[in-house]
Formats: structure tokens, C-alpha cells, sequence
């Protein structure tokens, strides 16, 4: 039997007309790989579509070929192939997902440990640290020779989740493809100044109150923090301007387990949850529906509170403590 990799380079050899896709709310590794696939498929004369549910958030907006994202879906019967990249579960396609489902031909390229399976194909590797690392294989596979547009977008996805090369995730050949990409022309004082030293004052002001909601708990092993729709509204920012508020609390010396519990309107709370080596968060996130890595997780509600949610979550952080100290 082949190869996922081999069945997923055939039929986009077979196809000619591409919907690239990737999950709500998307991050650096989503967009950046969303973006590169976009410029590898375009180079092999491919009639590509890249979709977004929403507008891009202005923290990514630097990414090349980001003003090529749509919001506007076109029938999904034009298309001979849709690749969903990065979603560890159809939920995560959006609004749109029975539509994306129905249309055929969904091939899935993902990295998340906790994945669960959708899509007519799919390339699964838990091993990864990044979807970027694994479209970088897929261009070779292709035999496309990235651009540096390509290149710039791949490295902005790694370094995006492998926070700067020092997650556990991180392996050997994570560095090998960080280096074939800096070989591409890719700066990477230029892309960490872009992903990191690229926010408003307003966010300033923002992560100022969200720190001041930490709570430590479980002999300061577990840090929480919050953030709610008034602080939002007072601030004037939005829920893409807390991206990386959740390493704060992971960077004190003696917690183990972070949550940053986010409000958003219509009642719905997410959860993003980081832990230092041994401690498995994404055994708390599928509990609650969620999914994600050992080291870095999320879940959702709908209908509740940062109060209430807190409450779910404190026993299984604290078991999932004093599992990591066994």
C-alpha cells in the first residue's frame, strides 16, 4: 500500500482546480502553510482558491500572498480537489464544514496528536512539529522548487509553533528545514521581528489586564489567566492580539500546567492550555472536546463562564500534575 504522502502527490498532480483550506481562527502555522501551499500549487500552473472564514488578523497580514485569502465561498463543485491543512477535527473547518465534506475529494494534512479522522485522505503526523514542516515535504515531493515567497510563509509556520525552535516538539530535522528555507533567502531576525515585535499599544494595555487575573495554584504548579469581552471592548482589541499571552504564566519557574481561558460573545469560553515536558494537556482538552499536543492544547463551551469553566478545569490540571511527578 502507498504512502499517504504518494496518494496525496497523485491526485494533486490529477487535479487542476484547488481549494486550499485551513482551520478558524488560524495561527502562524496554519496561515504560513495555508499561504506557502497556495504559491507551490500556483507554480504548478494549478487554478488555486484559498479560503478563509474570516478576514486575516492584522498579526499575520505581513505574510506573502495574504491578500490572496477569500472570505467568500464558491461552489465546492468547481473544485477537483480541497485541502484542509492543520484542522484536527472537521468542527474546526467552520461554519462551512458539511459543505467542505460533501464536496468529494477532502485530503488532510495535519500534525495534531489528538486528530480526529475526517476527509477522503490523510496524512497524519503527530511527529511533526509544525503542518509547515510537513507541506515543505509535500513541495518535494511535488518536485516544486519553493519560492521565496513560499519559503518566507513555511518559516514564519515552524518558528510560529515550535515558539521559536523551544517546544519539545522540536527535532533535528525541524532544523534541517528551517535551514533549507533560510537557504531560500528567509531572514529569520526579519520574520521573528514580524511575528513578535509587531503588536499595538492597545494589546500592550490588553495583555496589562490579563496578567493581573493570574491565580496560581497547587503549590504555584498551575497559573490561570482570563480575559473577557469588557476588556476587549475597553481596549479596543481583539481575541487574535492575545496570541502568546498563554507563555507568560508557562514561563514562571514553578508552574507545570498554564490555562488562558478566553471570552468571546454568544457565551462561548475557549481554552488554550501549555505545559512544560512530561505534563499531557491534551488529555484535559479531549476530555472537553478538544484536542491538540502533550505540551499544547485547546477546548471550547458554549453557554458558560471564565468562572465556571475554571472550575471544570482546575482537577484535571492538578491530576494531570501530579501524573507528570510520578
Amino acid at each position: 500500500m502507498s504512502r499517504p504522502l504518494d496518494q496525496i502527490v497523485a491526485v494533486i498532480h490529477a487535479a487542476e482546480r484547488i481549494l486550499v483550506a485551513t482551520h478558524i481562527h488560524p495561527d502562524g502555522d496554519a496561515l504560513g502553510s495555508q499561504l506557502a501551499m497556495g504559491e507551490i500549487l500556483a507554480a504548478m500552473g494549478k487554478q488555486v482558491f484559498l479560503y478563509s472564514e474570516s478576514e486575516i488578523s492584522h498579526l499575520y497580514a505581513f505574510l506573502p500572498g495574504s491578500e490572496k485569502l477569500q472570505t467568500r465561498l464558491p461552489d465546492l463543485g468547481q473544485f477537483d480537489c480541497i485541502l484542509a491543512l492543520d484542522c484536527g477535527d472537521c468542527f474546526r473547518l467552520g461554519l462551512r464544514q458539511e459543505e467542505f465534506l460533501a464536496a468529494g475529494s477532502v485530503v488532510v494534512i495535519d500534525h495534531h496528536a489528538g486528530h480526529k479522522d475526517f476527509g477522503t485522505l490523510r496524512w497524519v503526523d503527530s511527529h511533526r512539529a509544525s503542518t509547515g514542516e510537513m507541506v515543505y515535504e509535500l513541495a518535494g515531493a511535488l518536485g516544486v522548487d519553493l519560492s521565496y515567497e513560499a519559503a518566507y510563509c513555511l518559516y514564519a509556520a515552524i518558528v510560529s509553533d515550535t515558539g521559536s525552535f523551544k517546544y519539545s516538539s522540536t527535532t533535528a530535522e525541524t532544523f534541517r528545514v528551517a535551514a533549507a528555507l533560510i537557504g531560500k533567502g528567509v531572514k529569520p531576525a526579519e520574520v521573528s521581528g514580524k511575528l513578535f515585535d509587531n503588536f499595538s499599544v492597545n494589546r500592550l494595555r490588553l495583555m496589562t489586564d490579563v496578567l493581573e487575573t493570574l491565580v496560581l495554584y497547587d503549590n504555584d504548579r498551575i497559573a490561570m489567566i482570563s480575559v473577557s469581552q469588557s476588556m476587549f471592548d475597553e481596549t479596543g482589541t481583539e481575541s487574535a492580539d492575545t496570541e502568546t499571552f498563554i507563555n507568560y504564566p508557562r514561563s514562571l519557574q514553578t508552574v507545570k500546567v498554564a490555562a488562558f481561558i478566553k471570552e468571546a460573545p454568544a457565551g462561548m469560553i475557549s481554552v488554550s492550555l501549555r505545559s512544560k515536558s512530561r505534563y499531557d494537556v491534551a488529555q484535559v482538552a479531549a476530555k472537553f472536546g478538544g484536542g491538540g499536543h502533550r505540551n499544547a492544547a485547546g477546548c471550547k463551551w458554549r453557554d458558560s463562564t471564565i468562572a465556571a469553566v475554571r472550575d471544570l478545569l482546575l482537577p484535571e490540571l492538578k491530576a494531570v500534575v501530579e501524573a507528570g511527578l510520578k
